[in-house]
């Protein structure tokens, strides 16, 4: 563990380095109405509320003094005209998607994006930052935003929304909201496997329950803000994520990651049932371990040629800042990974499709 530690804090710290010379910014995209199906109308569905880190964080962090951004080429590559607009990946994030198939809009906005539209309000905003995690220890070791104050600014988008369309109607646009939390990849690969703070506090097993503890404190927040419905993402298989791979040595994902991520998501579960009781609230668990899985085992009859690296550089440890100026695949929608960790839009299709089903199945119904 100690050489993943000394390996990953050096490529940490050529992010920081990059993050302090001169480097091309992209404008910001906007945000495009889709009229879809209307499935989000006739379901009485208003909006879509977003919580978590760089999985569904559209560009909140380049308006923070971190370095964890991706407002520069290549990130945004398969985005109209390039924009590179702060999301990690090529294209859209899985909350893009899943508003589009519910027929709000084509992209979820940053909440502090200084462009955003009043009426943007009504249709879906996305507080996550990326780099975050369910501890807040995860957020203070990037200077990003923890969940603490994604709600916080939930609650001034209460205030801009009241003053916007009356207290009746924005009570009423976030009690049909579906939010979304997703989040807890950095808690463990940024903080417990690299950091010694919390490893030598905790055991894995208790950091767990310490994190399922802190994530069912947030949505107890979500709730007491007004949240009826949500969905909560599971974590990926941490140790198939090519940085994790490249800095353990390994050819083969890494047993001790994947477990720690399988055991979370266990206990995630569990919580949850639990809050689905006590706070009478509709909450769906998205299981993107398995998806992960399959792709990986089948990839053929997901279309993916490439599973072990990813598409911009060597594949192996780019991430971040250290993705400026590097190449890229020919083509994004045959790899499952953009960057050393992040995926491409194709694979967050098809997370967005199954959460889409999920939302239908269980938030909608």
């Amino acid at each position: 563990m100690t050489s993943i530690r000394v390996v990953v804090m050096v490529v940490m710290a050529t992010v920081v380095v990059f993050a302090l010379t001169e480097r091309p910014i992209c404008v910001q995209g906007r945000n495009i109405h889709h009229s879809g199906d209307q499935l989000a109308s006739r379901k009485n569905v208003s909006c879509i509320l977003v919580f978590g880190d760089s999985s569904v964080d559209p560009g909140n962090n380049n308006h923070l003094n971190t370095s964890f951004k991706a407002n520069f080429p290549p990130y945004g590559k398969n985005l109209a005209n390039g924009q590179c607009t702060g999301r990690f990946t090529n294209g859209r994030l899985p909350t893009d998607m899943t508003a589009e198939s519910l027929g709000i809009k084509k992209m979820i906005p940053a909440f502090l994006d200084p462009k955003l539209k009043k009426e943007d309000l009504l249709t879906g905003i996305s507080f996550a930052s990326s780099a975050s995690g369910y501890d807040n220890l995860t957020a203070q070791l990037t200077n990003v935003l923890p969940v603490s104050k994604q709600l916080d600014y939930l609650r001034h988008y209460k205030i801009h929304l009241r003053e916007f369309v009356g207290a009746r109607k924005a009570e009423e646009t976030v009690k049909n909201a579906v939010f979304v939390l997703s989040m807890g990849t950095n808690d463990f690969i940024q903080n417990y496997f690299i950091e010694p703070n919390r490893s030598k506090e905790f055991t894995v097993e208790q950091y767990i329950d310490y994190l399922t503890i802190c994530m069912a404190e947030d949505i107890k927040d979500m709730h007491n803000e007004g949240a009826t419905r949500l969905v909560v993402v599971g974590l990926p298989p941490l140790g198939c994520m090519p940085l994790v791979r490249t800095v353990s040595g390994s050819t083969r994902c890494v047993g001790s990651f994947n477990s720690a991520a399988f055991l979370m998501n266990s206990k995630i579960q569990d919580k949850l049932a639990a809050l689905r009781s006590s706070l009478r609230m509709k909450i769906g668990y998205e299981d993107i371990y398995s998806l992960f899985e399959r792709a990986r085992k089948f990839p053929k009859e997901y279309g993916f040629t490439e599973t072990s690296k990813g598409c911009v550089g060597s594949g192996e440890i780019e991430l971040g800042d250290t993705c400026k100026g590097q190449t890229t695949c020919k083509d994004p929608s045959k790899y499952m990974f953009w960057d050393s960790v992040h995926p491409t839009e194709k694979m967050y299709k098809i997370i967005s499709d199954d959460v889409t089903r999920l939302v239908k199945r269980h938030i909608l119904i």
